[in-house]
């Protein structure tokens, strides 16, 4: 067997057996997309793509797979690698290292591989594979390999990733297309009792937030809203009411100071509390990862 059966980056290990190699065709057949008319990549619409620019492409498998990242730059233009004219070629390697750099600052990503196959579609496009970080066993040649045996990654992150990618892609121009995943605010403790209830076919209704309570100013002292305050026995009024100062916010006029001339009388919010006002109350073209540009 071959010396790399025996890497530590190798993916498959027991009883391994090499297939017959086949002879050699005479004429090998089109690739797909050798008929411009027929090639997907031209008539696939730029809402199928996580981002868009005048002359490149960037888009993502249907579905997330085991790398936190796999996207495919592509040029708008129907043209292979050798057939780019100069000024593209020259912003090809500009786009193969902002994206690099893009995907790079995902979290948990340590490497990025950038590769050209060519062999199953005839539009050019290089595929962008980031290694997780620390996973050294994915090192190396068999990161293809890898994506399709480790398990997909939750589909959220997968969104996540894919739109601060474009995010990131869009600071230098072109168009971001994809959307990060909807956030569910939802309390933990809430969303469980509201599970086992919508299970049981009960409606609920979110709770209406607690009135907060506010200091109240009034004749004898300052108290809480809605108290009363009694004064001392023998106590009476000398005349009429003299406002103090006003505190920020406490209601002036006819029936607002909140002094009574009698035992008993109410005071604080409950007396001042007439015309207070209360707070509180009431994608991407369908891509088999398993096409025949894969080595």
């Amino acid at each position: 067997m071959p010396s790399f059966t025996y890497w530590p980056t190798f993916p498959f290990e027991g009883d391994l057996r090499v297939k017959r190699l086949l002879d050699p065709v005479p004429i090998e057949p089109p690739r797909h997309g050798d008929n411009p008319a027929e090639c997907r990549a031209c008539g696939a619409p730029d809402e199928a793509y996580i981002w868009v620019s005048d002359r490149w492409r960037v888009r993502s498998l249907d579905r997330p797979t085991g790398l936190p990242a796999v996207l495919i730059l592509e040029s708008r233009s129907h043209l292979d690698l050798g057939d780019l004219p100069n000024m593209l070629a020259a912003e090809l390697g500009v786009m193969t290292v902002r994206l690099e750099r893009a995907i790079r600052s995902l979290d948990g990503v340590a490497r990025v591989h950038v590769n050209r196959w060519g062999d199953g579609a005839a539009h050019l496009h290089l595929w962008f594979l980031a290694r997780p970080y620390g996973r050294l066993q994915l090192q190396g040649t068999f990161l293809a390999l890898w994506d399709d045996i480790l398990p997909p990654i939750p589909e959220d992150q997968w969104r996540e990733n894919l739109a601060l990618v474009a995010a990131w892609l869009a600071e230098f121009g072109g168009r971001p297309l994809a959307e990060p995943p909807r956030i569910n605010w939802t309390a933990p403790a809430r969303f469980r009792e509201e599970a086992a209830l919508g299970d049981a076919g009960i409606h609920v209704d979110p709770p209406e937030p607690a009135a907060a309570s506010e200091p109240s100013v009034g004749g004898g002292g300052v108290g809480t809203a809605g108290s009363t305050t009694t004064p001392a026995a023998g106590a009476t009024a000398t005349g009429p009411a003299v406002p103090g100062p006003e505190a920020p916010g406490t209601a002036t006029g006819p029936g607002a100071s909140g002094v009574a001339a009698g035992p008993g009388a109410a005071t604080g919010a409950g007396a001042a509390g007439a015309g207070a006002s209360s707070q509180g109350g009431d994608a991407a073209p369908v891509l088999d990862k398993k096409e025949p540009d894969t080595p």
